[in-house]
């Protein structure tokens, strides 16, 4: 009998490769061969900074021996080593002494991390089995049931600005499913990154540093590629620049502004920080209005003081917003603003590099640094340099976020705003990302027999405020905005039932309208809807918090469709949700979930990079 109970956890899928970096002068690289792809293992592991020695019987390539010559490797030959085969033969070695001086010569040298065998003979699955025997992880060319590791295909980007090497590369492997296939994908993958993307890598690390360090020592700047926080959106207090820090505050709150930097701004843009573009990011202080464009004013008037020049244009603002992401759902009056009419752009951070990627590189663009913290400070500037553009006589288009300038976004205080300074601001409508995302998510928010209205709330209000949640209404699919990075929160408000528990996550008293919603309520976090890289993690609300957990890094911007409809389109469907009842709501989760408790989907649509 099968067992329908659910599984916990994700069922871990062999034939895939824990992909790791190795680097410094701690780990040293033993390679046996004196061939050209040995000659090729070494200068990857040099350009690592790692020890590399190279054992080999006579036969050594010409890019060897010049290295060997300029000690940047150790040439060590089999001949001089205790118990080494005195054949020069690589054919016809002698198996049980050439082991025996492998084993020893190990054993004399413990910072060997790593053994590549380039070269075949007759006792190299012996010399293999030795490096097994010593918990030395061992790679053999062409013959991966000897291997514990393989080469990734590998590429390291140029800084275009230098002509150098940069600190970026990228690894592909298909696990020896297709060798020749991964060197494709790879070339596929560098040529499709933006140019300047090493440069950017260059920038970021710079800008790191002086983050961590505020005395201007760089110091050591290193970390894991994984070691950031889950979301770079974690909730952190309001900061004033007037605030005493002490050295370790400064430096966290300096590392969260550089993460948010690091997600939201285009490639090109931080390639070209300057230094002064770092320090003012890192300051919190406000930047001096610059731009390209200015108004010229007449020489000289006329003889009867008449002026002959028609009086400077006056300025207007345009807010608009980015729709879900996709570039392709634009309107046309958002295309036409950002393409034809601005002579300066002021972009929030989330608005995606493929809308920005539109503008004319003549036109001037400012992203606003609303970092963790430092949100209503990033507004006040947004809006000052909209104003001192305006009177100078400009077109500035203020992008708003994602979706409509107006559905959570700040365009009604800031038509308040310009008004209150002279300008009349035009509001331009865009598609939401409320309604668009779970369209890309192929979740219908008011399909026929399973949602009969639906509600759009934010999960956080003005400055961090908790807000009141919708109570549970089995027709209703509600739709919560910018609550991902409070997940916990939000779930335990709705679920909170009327005893007053929390259902073992944060308490929800007093965040909630109505009924509590049962634990088996289907709910799904969009993150970066319409988007390439667009995620989707579905599960129910008992078991959310966990599976977002597991997806890893979160992806902002995300937003949660909660309800029915969420698995309305799913497989074979189900859209009688409201006919039958709550009676089969475990049945109808069994048969979306199957086995497990959550699922995960990755990307959009591959029509959509036809339209």
């Amino acid at each position: 009998m099968v067992s329908s109970t659910p599984i916990p956890y994700p069922v871990p899928v062999g034939g895939a490769s824990l992909l790791l970096t190795f680097k410094g002068p701690r780990n040293t690289i033993l390679i046996i061969g004196g061939d050209v792809l040995a000659a090729s293992r070494a200068f990857a592991a040099l350009e690592a900074g790692m020890q590399v020695i190279i054992l080999t019987r006579g036969l050594v390539c010409d890019e060897l021996r010049w290295r060997a010559d300029q000690r940047q490797v150790n040439l060590t030959d089999w001949g001089i080593l205790p118990s080494a085969s005195t054949s020069l033969l690589a054919s016809a070695p002698d198996t049980k002494a050439d082991t025996e001086s492998l084993s020893a010569f190990l054993t004399e040298n413990p910072s060997i991390s790593l053994v590549c065998i380039t070269t075949h003979s007759a006792d190299t699955p012996a010399l293999a089995r030795i490096c097994h025997a010593h918990n030395i992880p061992v790679n053999v060319t062409d013959l991966p049931a000897l291997c514990n590791f393989s080469f990734a295909a590998t590429h390291r980007f140029v800084d275009p600005s230098t002509g150098g090497q940069s600190a970026l590369q990228v690894g592909v492997t298909t696990n020896g499913e297709g060798c020749r296939l991964a060197g494709r994908v790879k070339r596929e993958i560098f040529s499709a990154l933006p140019k300047d993307v090493a440069g950017a890598v260059r920038q970021i690390g710079k800008l790191r540093c002086l983050a961590k360090n505020t005395d201007g020592d760089t110091g050591e700047c290193e970390e894991g590629e994984d070691s950031s926080a889950a979301t770079p959106n974690r909730p952190v207090p309001g900061w004033r620049n007037s605030a005493a820090e002490s050295k370790d505050e400064s430096s966290r709150r300096r590392m969260k502004w550089v993460a948010q930097v690091s997600e939201y701004w285009p490639i090109p843009r931080l390639a070209s920080m300057s230094e002064d573009d770092m320090k003012l990011i890192l300051s919190g202080g406000s930047p001096q209005i610059t731009s390209s464009y200015s108004i010229q004013s007449p020489d000289e008037s006329s003889l009867h003081d008449l002026t002959l020049v028609p009086p400077p244009k006056k300025g207007r603002i345009l807010l608009v917003g980015s729709g879900p992401g996709h570039p392709s759902l634009l309107t046309i009056a958002t295309h036409n603003a950002l393409t034809k009419y601005a002579d300066l752009v002021l972009s929030d951070k989330l608005v995606p590099a493929a809308v920005l990627a539109l503008i004319p590189e003549t036109v001037e663009v400012r992203i606003a640094r609303k970092f963790p913290g430092n949100a209503e400070g990033a507004q006040s500037e947004m809006m000052d340099a909209a104003v001192e553009a305006a009177r100078r006589g400009l077109t500035v288009v203020r992008v708003l976020k994602q979706g409509d300038p107006v559905v959570y976004g700040r365009a009604g205080e800031e038509v308040l705003f310009f008004r209150a300074h002279g300008f009349e601001p035009l509001v331009v409508p865009g598609v939401s990302s409320a309604l668009a995302a779970p369209i890309f998510a192929g979740i219908p928010v008011t399909q026929r027999g399973v949602a009969e209205s639906v509600v759009v709330c934010t999960g956080v209000g003005r400055q961090g405020k908790e807000v009141k949640l919708p109570g549970y209404e089995r027709s209703r699919t509600v739709l919560v905005l910018m609550g991902v990075a409070r997940i916990a929160q939000v779930v335990g408000a709705m679920i909170r039932n009327d005893s007053g528990s929390g259902e073992g996550l944060q308490s929800g008293e007093g965040r909630r309208e109505g009924r509590p919603y049962p634990r088996n309520t289907p709910i799904a976090i969009i993150e970066r809807g319409s988007m390439p890289d667009q995620r989707v993690v579905a599960s129910t609300l008992g078991d959310i918090c966990e599976a977002l957990d597991s997806a890893g890094e979160q992806r902002p911007p995300g937003m949660m469709v909660v309800g029915w409809a969420v698995l309305a389109l799913q497989g074979t469907g189900d859209t009688s949700v409201l006919e039958e009842g709550a009676e089969r709501d475990e049945e109808r989760i069994r048969k979306w979930l199957g086995e497990g408790r959550w699922v995960t989907r990755e990307g959009i649509d591959q029509g959509w990079a036809e339209v």
